[in-house]
C-alpha cells in the first residue's frame, strides 16, 4: 500500500492550468440638463443623475478594473430616505443640512440610506450629500414641468442654487465620472458573454495507479472538463446546460472502484450535453425539470457533506460510493421533482421538507416498451428533517421499474454500474424487475471543523419470472475534517459496504462483503485550483472471498473556473 501511495503521488499532472471566463453586465444612469424656471425667476441647473443600482463585477479585465472605483460610489440610493434628520453622521447645525432638510421634507426629495447614515469618508459623504441634492433638484424640475410651478417659493430656488454653488466640485466630478462610467460600460456590453447567463467550468486532471494481482502496474492519466451554463430569467430560475468530455475509464468493470471523474458513454474526449435542468420556484415550493442527465442527488438532500459534490464531482470524495447513498443512483435521466418546506422556524424541529421526484432513462424513445412512463423510471419520495442547526435527516424511498438486462444503480446511464457489485446490479429477469428500495441518511456537525455523515439501504428486487428476486444492502459513515491544515482544505475518511447481494445467484465464492475505505486531502493551491491525493481500499471485489486486496491511488488536480 505504502509503495502505491508514493508511485501514484509523485506522478503528477505536468500543465496546470485555468482559463478565467468573466461575463457581467453594469447599469449607467444618463445624465440630464435641466432648465428650471419660474414666471419671477429663472434659474438654470445642471442636473446629474447618479446610477441607482451599479452592478457588482470582478476587477479582472482591464475594462471591469477601470469599471470598478466607480461602482462603489452612490450605490443602492433605490431604497432611500425622505427625511435629512435620519443622517447621523452630518452635523443638525451645518447650513447645507439644515437647507436639504427642509428641500426634503418640503417637497418629498429622496436621499440618504436606510441605515440613516453615510458611508465611506469625507469626500464620499459630500459626493453622497451631492447625489441627495440631485435628488431635490430633480423633484422640483418635475413639479415646474406639471405646470406646478406655484408650488416652488422664490427662497427654495435660491436655496437650491446656493447648495449647486456650494457643492459644484462635486457635481461636476459626478458628472465626469459618470460620462466615463457610461463609455466604459458600452464597451462592456458591446463584448459582454449574456446578459441572462454565466459560464462556469471545471477541469480535472487526475493520475491513478492500482495495486493487485490483476492489474497491477497499470499507471494512467486521465482527465474530464465540464462546462456549465448557467442563465436566470426572473433572478430565483436557473436554466442549467452541462457540456462534458473526459477520457477516464475505471479500472474494473462494474461499479466498485468508480471514480467521481470518471466519464460515462464516449471516453475519447468528444463534447456531449450530459445535463439539461431548469429549477424555479413556484409559491413556496421548488421545481426541478430535467430534460436529460437528471440525477436524484440534483434535487434531495444527500447529507453527505464535504464527500458529496453537487456541483461537478471533482471536489468531494475520489469514489462515488463515498460520494452518496447508492439509494440515489437507481434511475435517473428525465423528469420532475418537487420540494415542499414545512415546518415553523424557532423551534427545535427546524424548517423541513418534503421531495417528490420521478425520472425515467428512456423517456425520449418512442418504441413500445419505453418513453416517459412505460419505460425504466425511479419515483422518489423523501421527508427531510433538520434539528437545531447541526443535524440532519432524511428517510427516502424509491420505487422503480426496469427491463430486461438492466442495472439498478446505474443513475439512468444503462452503460453499467455507478456503484456496488455485479450481483446488486444485475437485474437477471428476461421480463422485467420492479424495485423498492428504503434509505435512511444523516449528517452530524458538532463544529465548523468536524462533520460526521452516514448512510444505510436496503432494496427489494421482484423479478417478473421465477427465482428471479432478490435482496441488496448497503452502507457507509464518514468523517470530514473541514480547513485542515488551511482554510478551504478537507481531510476525509469514509468507509462501508458497497451495494452488495448474497441471494442473486452467486457462486460458492461470493459469500464476502464488498467492504470499501477511502481516505482522501484536498488541498486547496487558490481560490480556483485543488490538489486531491487519496486511496481507496476494495479488500474483497466482486465479493470474491479468493480475490487479492485492491489499492487504487489517485492524484486529482481539480481547477474550478
Amino acid at each position: 500500500m505504502s509503495n502505491l501511495l508514493w508511485k501514484s503521488l509523485v506522478v503528477s499532472p505536468a500543465v496546470l492550468g485555468a482559463t478565467l471566463l468573466l461575463s457581467g453586465a453594469a447599469i449607467a444612469a444618463p445624465n440630464t440638463t435641466t432648465e428650471v424656471s419660474t414666471v419671477e425667476t429663472q434659474v438654470v441647473t445642471e442636473v446629474v443623475q447618479q446610477p441607482e443600482v451599479l452592478a457588482e463585477v470582478p476587477a479582472s479585465s482591464g475594462v471591469l478594473a477601470q469599471v470598478q472605483p466607480y461602482s462603489n460610489e452612490g450605490q443602492n440610493l433605490q431604497s432611500q430616505v425622505t427625511s435629512v434628520s435620519q443622517f447621523s453622521d452630518v452635523q443638525p447645525t451645518d447650513w447645507a443640512f439644515q437647507a436639504l432638510q427642509s428641500l426634503v421634507e418640503r417637497y418629498g426629495c429622496i436621499a440618504g440610506y436606510p441605515n440613516g447614515t453615510y458611508r465611506g469618508n469625507r469626500a464620499l459623504t459630500r459626493y453622497e450629500f451631492a447625489a441627495g441634492l440631485n435628488a431635490c433638484l430633480d423633484r422640483v424640475n418635475e413639479l415646474i414641468a406639471t405646470t406646478t410651478a406655484d408650488l416652488v417659493t422664490k427662497q427654495d430656488l435660491a436655496t437650491l442654487q446656493r447648495l449647486q454653488e456650494e457643492f459644484s466640485a462635486e457635481l461636476a466630478t459626478l458628472r465626469g465620472r459618470v460620462d466615463a462610467l457610461e463609455a466604459r460600460t458600452a464597451e462592456l456590453e458591446a463584448n459582454q458573454f449574456s446578459t441572462t447567463t454565466k459560464l462556469q467550468g471545471e477541469a480535472i486532471f487526475a493520475v491513478t495507479d492500482a495495486l493487485n494481482g490483476d492489474i497491477a502496474g497499470k499507471t494512467v492519466f486521465q482527465d474530464r472538463v465540464r462546462l456549465n451554463l448557467q442563465s436566470s430569467f426572473t433572478g430565483r430560475d436557473i436554466l442549467n446546460t452541462r457540456l462534458s468530455a473526459g477520457n477516464a475509464k475505471g479500472f474494473i468493470n462494474g461499479g466498485e472502484s468508480k471514480q467521481t471523474f470518471e466519464v460515462s458513454g464516449n471516453t475519447a474526449n468528444s463534447v456531449n450535453i450530459d445535463k439539461l435542468t431548469y429549477e424555479a420556484p413556484v409559491g413556496p415550493a421548488q421545481v426541478y425539470i430535467a430534460a436529460t442527465g437528471g440525477q436524484h442527488s440534483h434535487y434531495a438532500a444527500v447529507n453527505n457533506p464535504y464527500f458529496f459534490d453537487k456541483t461537478d464531482g471533482g471536489n468531494g470524495a475520489l469514489s462515488t460510493f463515498a460520494s452518496e447513498n447508492p439509494i440515489y443512483r437507481i434511475g435517473g435521466g428525465s423528469g420532475i421533482a418537487l420540494n415542499v418546506p414545512f415546518g415553523k422556524p424557532g423551534s427545535i424541529l427546524k424548517p423541513s421538507s418534503l421531495t417528490l421526484g420521478y425520472l425515467a432513462s428512456e423517456a425520449n424513445d418512442p418504441t413500445d416498451g419505453n418513453g416517459l412512463f412505460d419505460g425504466n423510471y425511479a419515483a422518489l419520495g423523501q421527508l427531510n428533517f433538520n434539528v437545531g442547526n447541526r443535524i440532519a435527516l432524511a428517510a427516502t424511498y424509491v420505487h422503480g421499474y426496469f427491463g430486461a438486462r438492466s442495472t439498478l444503480f446505474d443513475s439512468g446511464l444503462d452503460d453499467g454500474a455507478i456503484v456496488g457489485t455485479d450481483l446488486a446490479n444485475n437485474l437477471r429477469s428476461t421480463n422485467g424487475s420492479s424495485t423498492n428500495s428504503y434509505g435512511i441518511s444523516a449528517a452530524f456537525t458538532p463544529s465548523e471543523k468536524l462533520s460526521i455523515s452516514g448512510f444505510v439501504s436496503y432494496h427489494d428486487v421482484i423479478g417478473f419470472g421465477a427465482n428471479d428476486n432478490y435482496e441488496a444492502w448497503s452502507y457507509g459513515v464518514g468523517v470530514a475534517l473541514p480547513d485542515f491544515g488551511k482554510r478551504g482544505n478537507v481531510l476525509g475518511i469514509f468507509g462501508g459496504a458497497q451495494p452488495y447481494s448474497f441471494n442473486n445467484g452467486g457462486g460458492a465464492n461470493s459469500g464476502d462483503i464488498p467492504y470499501q475505505v477511502e481516505g482522501f486531502y484536498k488541498y486547496r493551491v487558490s481560490d480556483n485550483i485543488s490538489v486531491t491525493p487519496g486511496v481507496i481500499w476494495l479488500p474483497s471485489t466482486g465479493q470474491n472471498n479468493n480475490s487479492e486486496d485492491t489499492f487504487i491511488g489517485t492524484l486529482r488536480t481539480t481547477f474550478t473556473f
